[in-house]
């Protein structure tokens, strides 16, 4: 999903290194690569499609999502499925998921067949395994789960942030329960568990067994028997060297109960620092107005979990005029689009305010 980039652009992919870095990936283990009809600006599927060529397609379940915000009437969820085929250079797709499902959404694809056309597509061969990644509130979650028989697998947000949040540790459980597999994104939580502050780290360096915060913000995901495997955005060769060193010694209810006491511990100063809880997805993107709201909601946040204000704000210097927290309308398309339920508008005031201060 993260992709190494070019220039600071979100759509260009450095092709080149992203190559190496999933086929290095693949070669070291890793058998499932996901992606998705927007991501990269819509330029994931046809570089995964290529990236998979030289036979590396038949080492990998392949994982790709139906894009619902872009159905407008039944016919589009067909035509979307055979571009994203074409993109991906591939004759099936082997995990097909309902792409950010909530309440909404999901009443909306009901309406429109989509689980007749789940049934007839998986009796043709184009897909093997269908499943739904999600963002919403643990009702409509469990209304999902429980509106299909045939689902085999459930992709939601979760991290030792995140336990109470959406799907939640509940909704982890629940779809377990039930025989579906869970697959977790967001374990590094847009990656801001990686960069712990000092008090943090103080805390992980205190432990008995030392590893990196990557390290056990992973672990810990791994570490719970309802977990599959997860999702981790690697926009670095070091970080898929990194990870698969991490995967290797994985395994569920790894962490000692003690180390347990100690996430939790490390959870609750988090939330003391970080006021804003936004991971980057992106979703609010983009602006009518070209503020760069995830640009600055992490330039907030960092400027209080890291206690530099003044870096953050030399950062912010480097944003384009137009592109700053200023410029918001307060027009609410990105509050609609948020997966947190971020205020977006109220934090762009006091982002402007502080920031630009």
């Amino acid at each position: 999903m993260r992709l190494p980039i070019l220039n600071g652009d979100y759509a260009q992919i450095d092709e080149p290194l992203a190559q190496r870095m999933l086929r290095y990936a693949i070669d070291g283990g890793v058998n499932y690569v996901d992606t998705a009809y927007g991501y990269h600006r819509g330029n994931s599927e046809r570089f995964v499609g290529q990236a998979l060529q030289d036979g590396y397609r038949q080492k990998v379940g392949l994982a790709t999502k139906l894009p619902q915000w872009l159905v407008k009437e039944p016919a589009d969820i067909e035509r979307l499925f055979a571009e994203q085929l074409e993109r991906l250079q591939t004759e099936h797709i082997d995990f097909y998921l309902m792409h950010a499902l909530g309440a909404k959404s999901w009443h909306m694809l009901y309406d429109f067949g989509i689980l007749d056309w789940i049934e007839k597509t998986r009796a043709s061969g184009r897909i093997l395994h269908v499943g739904f990644s999600f963002h919403d509130t643990l009702e409509a979650f469990k209304e999902i789960v429980d509106a299909y028989s045939g689902w085999d697998f459930a992709q939601i947000q979760y991290n030792y942030m995140d336990i109470n949040e959406q799907a939640g540790t509940a909704g982890l459980q629940y779809a377990a329960q039930r025989g579906m597999a869970m697959v977790i994104m967001e374990p590094l939580l847009g990656g801001r568990l990686v960069r712990p502050p000092e008090a943090v780290q103080a805390l992980w360096d205190g432990a008995a067994t030392r590893r990196s915060a990557a390290d056990w913000a992973l672990q810990w995901v791994w570490s719970q028997p309802e977990v599959s495997f997860l999702l981790s955005g690697m926009s670095e060769m070091r970080h898929v060297e990194e990870n698969l060193v991490y995967a290797e010694r994985s395994r569920p209810g790894l962490l000692s109960a003690g180390e347990l006491a100690l996430v939790a511990r490390v959870r609750d100063l988090y939330r003391e620092l970080s006021p804003i809880p936004c991971t980057a997805c992106r979703y609010c993107m983009p602006c009518p107005q070209g503020v760069n709201i995830p640009d600055i909601l992490e330039l907030y946040n960092d400027a209080h979990m890291f206690g530099d204000p003044a870096r953050q704000r030399f950062f912010y210097t480097w944003l384009d005029e137009g592109e700053r927290a200023e410029s918001c309308t307060a027009c609410g398309e990105c509050e609609a689009k948020c997966p947190q339920g971020i205020a977006v508008s109220g934090w762009m005031e006091k982002a402007q305010a502080f920031l630009a201060g």
